[in-house]
């Protein structure tokens, strides 16, 4: 188990329903807040347009993700829609032995997973103001075909009813305001 770095800082898990803004928040949070860390996570999906290799994911093929988890690279890792997504796990330990504040932005599945093998992280549930504004999001993106985007709104309800699962909500009604709350909470 991996405890919480000199200072006192622990692993915080960002989680919620795709579509509800968890990379809108991240990116506000690596441009105003620099000195949060921010884990890069590895996925077998193929990049969206304008992603970087190394900058929003590691983009690894199945035979690649499938060594990580043989070999425990991975501190968490799960499906969703179709692909595979995990935690480099080396990254995250040298980072909380730093005590630099660390956060990782992570499904439901990896949520969970990480409870388990570090209790002390802080989980917390990014939310949607509405259930109809979390549909008009992923509809807006643009970037999937129907059967994905019905595949996320499936998944976006049994994740909403793990909202009790987590340490604490935010709603994600103004992005300044859940970054503002969430590097209060990393410090």
């Amino acid at each position: 188990m991996v405890s919480s770095g000199p200072t006192g800082n622990r692993l915080t898990v960002l989680s919620g329903p795709s579509g509800v803004g968890k990379s809108t928040v991240v990116a506000e949070l690596r441009r105003s807040h620099p000195e949060v860390w921010l884990s890069v996570s590895v996925t077998t999906r193929t990049p969206r347009p304008g992603e970087t290799h190394g900058v929003e994911y590691f983009f690894v093929t199945d035979e690649e993700f499938d060594r990580m988890v043989a070999d425990g690279e991975l501190l968490e890792w799960a499906e969703f829609a179709g692909n595979r997504y995990g935690t480099p796990r080396a990254p995250v330990e040298c980072k909380l032995a730093e005590g630099v504040p660390t956060l990782l932005e992570i499904d439901l599945q990896g949520a969970r997973q990480v409870r388990e093998t570090m209790p002390e992280a802080l989980l917390v549930f990014l939310a949607p103001p509405s259930w109809e504004e979390l549909e008009s999001r992923l509809r807006g993106r643009g970037t999937e075909p129907e059967d994905v985007i019905a595949r996320r709104l499936a998944a976006g309800r049994v994740e909403l009813a793990a909202e009790k699962e987590f340490d604490l909500s935010l709603v994600n009604t103004a992005v300044k305001d859940v970054c503002g709350r969430l590097v209060a909470l990393l410090k």
